[in-house]
């Protein structure tokens, strides 16, 4: 067992007690309304409600979507600084899976495809943490429209991989636990998006339960590789690096291939072109006097 072992629990355990740190600060805050309020209000007069309660008029701006929730200091701050780290941690746990599915001798697309749709979470994750909704709107937007289908792709991908390498049966019981996660992930995000393009109050709160339902599981996806990070070790690294150094000596070798087919061509043709002249020459030296006297 390593310590690579804490990283997925501390992924899981830091994003979701952060967001919901960042939800309880902005319903304080006035910022959004508690997910438990289903009614909602065309406009509000002036706010009653005291400061460290939550708000008694709301609005369709007080949805508590997660990107509501940090769009405005202090609980912002804290938003942009659970979605850098929570990028970091993910680009983690992506490359030590990717590198532990090689030393099992699983070389193929999807292992890369897995890795390359974690990190295009990732990278949509900085983009939603760092411009909030209500600031950069479109920005923000393209960073959602990026993180939660990589996301959903990484996890649905995974699942593959996990029954790939599965040996034993507690192997495959992890296996349909991440189906039953994928599942879920995929029925609450296109639930989310399908309530979203609704202006209806009911049907736009819908969708942010959905979205934190979504956002809860796919970290708590991310969570269940401690079941196989206890494995993890120097050799996992080696392993993929070696598959990188062998696929890029491969290339290499392939180039080298052909600059030497093309260097013998040419040579070839080199040889081409000067045996006319030989030929030529040869022909005058073999000449008889006889030949030379008539010329």
């Amino acid at each position: 067992m390593t310590a690579w072992i804490v990283l997925p629990v501390s992924l899981s355990a830091f994003s979701i007690t952060g967001i919901w740190i960042v939800y309880a600060m902005a319903v304080m805050n006035h910022h959004v309304c508690p997910v438990e309020n289903w009614t909602y209000n065309v406009t509000c007069t002036e706010e009653t409600a005291k400061q460290g309660f939550p708000k008694t008029c709301c609005t369709l701006e007080d949805v508590p979507l997660i990107s509501k929730c940090g769009s405005f200091p202090p609980e912002s701050c804290l938003f942009s600084l659970i979605g850098n780290v929570g990028a970091f941690m993910v680009v983690m746990v992506c490359l030590l899976r990717y590198a532990q599915v090689i030393e099992h001798s699983h070389r193929c697309w999807v292992n890369t495809s897995a890795l390359v749709s974690g990190c295009t979470n990732a990278l949509g994750l900085v983009m939603v943490g760092n411009f909030q909704v209500d600031h950069a709107r479109s920005l923000h937007y393209v960073g959602a429209g990026v993180a939660f289908p990589a996301g959903l792709l990484f996890v649905c991908l995974q699942c593959v991989l996990t029954y790939r390498v599965a040996v034993t049966a507690l192997d495959y019981w992890m296996a349909h636990v991440r189906v039953a996660l994928a599942a879920g992930a995929l029925v609450s995000l296109v639930l989310s998006g399908i309530f979203f393009i609704h202006e209806s109050f009911v049907l736009q709160h819908a969708a942010a339960i959905c979205e934190w339902v979504f956002t809860v599981d796919i970290l708590v996806f991310y969570g269940t590789f401690t079941y196989e990070f206890g494995a993890v070790n120097n050799d996992t690294m080696v392993a993929a690096l070696q598959s990188s150094r062998h696929r890029s000596s491969g290339v290499i070798i392939g180039a080298g291939s052909r600059g030497g087919a093309l260097s013998g061509s040419s040579l070839g043709g080199a040889k081409a072109l000067k045996s006319p002249g030989g030929s030529s020459t040869s022909t005058h030296l073999n000449c008889n006097p006889e030949s030379i006297a008539m010329l």
